[in-house]
């Protein structure tokens, strides 16, 4: 698996890059958040992802300016009946910070205003990819994390951790205040989250 490319950006367009690695041109589909990152550099670093497109068994390489974003389209594709192109248009119609924040204030709405986005998608988006955030080794967490407060909530969970509580369960407890209070101090967010844990 390739993790990045690095090298001369020869083309740019809002849905495609190419750069040249060492005299091989890769095309990468892009986001606008990537083509907006990308837009007026010379030399560029793109997150890969592969996908095989289920229809035909192509396979279609996706590049990110940020493993950030790379990560909020593994998680976006793993939900069910949303591909990779409908992945790329929530990604590229929402900032990480907007679809984080859709996603924790369950705004249906606004996941609607997606083009290709229906209510029952949206429902599922909020309900799997809330789940995902907030469940397993946590990783997901520290990607939603990355608000206005997402140093506080970072600081509160490593103390948390740090007194024995599992991460999981921190996650869990810190976007539920977060949701009630997205500009929570650290003191706050740690108290808050005691009482929860």
């Amino acid at each position: 698996m390739i993790e990045y490319i690095s090298g001369k950006l020869v083309t740019l367009t809002p849905t495609m890059a190419v750069i040249d690695n060492q005299g091989i041109g890769y095309g990468v589909e892009i986001s606008l958040q990537t083509y907006d990152a990308l837009n007026g550099k010379g030399e560029a670093s793109v997150y890969l992802q592969r996908q095989i497109n289920p229809r035909d068994g192509v396979e279609v390489d996706y590049g990110f300016a940020t493993k950030e974003e790379r990560e909020l389209f593994r998680q976006i594709t793993s939900v069910s009946g949303m591909g990779a192109a409908s992945a790329r248009m929530v990604l590229s119609s929402l900032s990480a910070e907007e679809l984080r924040n859709a996603i924790l204030s369950e705004d249906v709405g606004r996941l609607k205003g997606v083009k290709g986005i229906g209510l029952k998608t949206a429902q599922r988006l909020v309900l799997e990819l809330k789940d995902k955030i907030v469940k397993g080794d946590g990783d997901g967490a520290d990607v939603l994390f990355r608000t206005d407060s997402g140093a506080a909530a970072e600081e509160a969970a490593t103390a948390l951790q740090m007194l024995g509580f599992a991460k999981p369960n921190i996650n869990k407890a810190l976007q539920a205040i977060l949701k009630q209070d997205p500009h929570a101090s650290v003191e706050e967010l740690i108290k808050a989250a005691l009482q929860r844990l």
